[in-house]
Formats: structure tokens, sequence, C-alpha cells
């Protein structure tokens, strides 16, 4: 029996088709890390969501999640986390935790499009005090807030937010104390690698501080001296230091105020807004997802954010929903 020219040009079709999917899948899946377990919420209240992440990944490999995306709200009025458990190649496991409203990406996770993951091996709850806290590669020193004129050192105050979570956002709230009025500041922590050589992390007022990359973080295991260089970081290691959250005193971002809404229905939108800033600027798009819910329904609303950059002048822009917002 022959077979229809026709047929054998669909049959080929097919047979490339099936090819390219399983090219897409092999692609999705050659990641470094297996996925043990995720959670979304808070350190006060977060639940498991590893088969929903399951449904999401059979999807697609990218997607910007939050409260509509998991279909509750673990902690109403405070910014979520999703945290991925996973276990790298060497048998080691990590957490790699993603803010409310930002894209997850799923390269990175073994079997991901595949759902061939999340078959237990995790036992840490929310917490990471299980030695991944602490596999860090560098010792702290010393740590100090402020600005170059005016800085103090919080050394203690940071063992005890340390031992509190790994992550925490940042600011004169969360030291206590304003070193330098009407000037954005930032949090310098001095720590030395494991080959001796010391490096300068500073973050950004406003920005977080995920304590994964210092070893005995949790524990509180460090800043006992060895630092002597006071606010400076003419170390001869400049080439070393690393600003996150902004560019430092004269570069970085910071998000004075954000509101949501339509007239005199606005939602204060600030905590989220800066959760989405990285590397000193804003890229984001402007939705009721993203911005945590509709403060005006069937309305047009706009999105107002207050900032400055460095020591320079706040300014303001709008957007309207349903555009897209980038700063600077």
């Amino acid at each position: 029996m022959r077979i229809p020219t026709i047929l054998k040009t669909h049959l080929a079709t097919l047979v490339l088709i099936l090819l390219a999917s399983t090219l897409a899948m092999a692609q999705y899946d050659d990641g470094q890390y297996q996925i043990l377990q995720a959670r979304y919420g808070t350190s006060r209240n977060n639940v498991d969501v590893t088969s929903r992440l399951k449904e999401l990944a059979r999807q697609d490999r990218t997607f910007r999640m939050g409260n509509s995306t998991f279909g509750f709200d673990p902690d109403p009025g405070v910014i979520k986390t999703l945290r991925i458990y996973a276990r790298g190649r060497n048998g080691r496991t990590r957490t790699f935790e993603f803010a409310e409203g930002s894209t997850v990406d799923g390269s990175m996770f073994t079997g991901w499009a595949s759902g061939n993951w999340g078959h237990g091996g995790w036992n840490g709850g929310w917490g990471d005090r299980n030695g991944d806290g602490d596999e860090g590669q560098y010792e702290i020193l010393q740590a100090r807030y402020g600005t170059a004129r005016n800085n103090v050192d919080v050394t203690e105050r940071l063992k005890q937010l340390a031992s509190q979570d790994r992550t925490f956002r940042m600011g004169n709230s969360t030291f206590g104390i304003d070193p330098d009025r009407g000037v954005l500041k930032a949090l310098r922590i001095y720590a030395r690698s494991r080959n001796g050589r010391t490096r300068m992390f500073e973050y950004a007022e406003g920005s977080t501080v995920d304590g994964s990359l210092f070893t005995g973080w949790s524990s509180g295991n460090w800043g006992r001296g060895g630092w002597n260089g006071g606010w400076g970081d003419n170390n001869n290691n400049n080439n070393n230091n690393v600003s996150i959250g902004g560019g430092g005193d004269y570069a970085s971002l910071n998000i004075i105020s954000a509101t949501y809404g339509a007239a005199n229905q606005r939602r204060d939108v600030t905590d989220r807004v800066r959760a989405m800033v990285r590397e000193g600027r804003l890229l984001m798009g402007v939705s009721n997802d993203i911005l945590g819910g509709d403060p005006a329904p069937n309305t047009r609303k706009t999105l107002w954010v207050t900032y400055s950059t460095g020591r320079g002048r706040q300014q303001e822009v709008r957007v309207n929903e349903g555009q897209r917002l980038s700063i600077p």
C-alpha cells in the first residue's frame, strides 16, 4: 500500500514538531539544581506551593509571580517571597528567593518543565538554618551604616537581624538611627574571603540584604574584629568592592514613595516598588497583578513614584496602567 504524498508531508511535519518539543524540553531541564520544595509567603505565614509551581513550570520556563499566581495571599499587606529550596550536583542545598512581582526563571533547575522534582528532601520549613545559610564565601569583619560624613558601627545590630532571617530590607528604622539626616545612606559590610583578601559590600538604603554571601550568618559567628579602615574603602582591594541595590551615594536609586490608583482611591505600594529595584534601576510593568490588586475597579489607574538618584533632588514620574516604568 502506497502512502499518499500529502500524508507523508504531514507525517514529516509531525516528526519535526515532536523533535523540536523534545529539544525544547531538554533545554528546560538542563539546570544545575534539583528542586526539593517551594514555599510562598513570609517568615510569619508561608505555605507549600510545590505542586502549583509544577503546574506553572509545565506551561512556561519563566513567569512573573505573586498572589494571583498562587491563588491566595498568605500574609495580607506584606510583600511576600517565593523560596525555592534545591540541591546542587555536589549534594549541597541552596535557597533561591524571588520577591513578589519578580520573574522566576526555571533554567537553573533540572527537570523544570517535566515536573520531575519536589520529591522531598527538605524539612527546614521557611527557615534557612540547616547549614545552607552559612555556606558563604566571606567572613564579616564589621558593618557600618550611614554616609562618608557620618556613620556608625552596626555590627551587633546586624547579628540580631541575621539570627531572625537570611534576608531583610534595611534603612533607618532597621538600625534605629539616622546618622545623616536628609541624605541617602548605605550599609557597608567589610568582609574577608577564604583567600584572606578583604572586600566591601555596599547596600543602598531601602535595598535588600541577603546573608547567603557570608559564612556563619545566622549563627552570628563573625564580627570579631580585623577591620580598622573606618568608612573608607582604600584597602588596595577596591576592584573587589561591590555595590548592591544601587551605586553608592552618587548613583543609587532611592524610591521615596509610590502610590497606585485613581483620584481618592489610591494605595501605598512603596515597599512593592522598592522590591523591584535591581542594580540601581527600576524596570516594571504597571498592572493590578504586579502592584497587588485593583484599588479602583473599572477605572483607569496611574502609578505615581517619587524618587531620587544619589544625592540629587526628588523627582516624580507618573505611568498609566498597562504601560512600563523605567528609572533612570
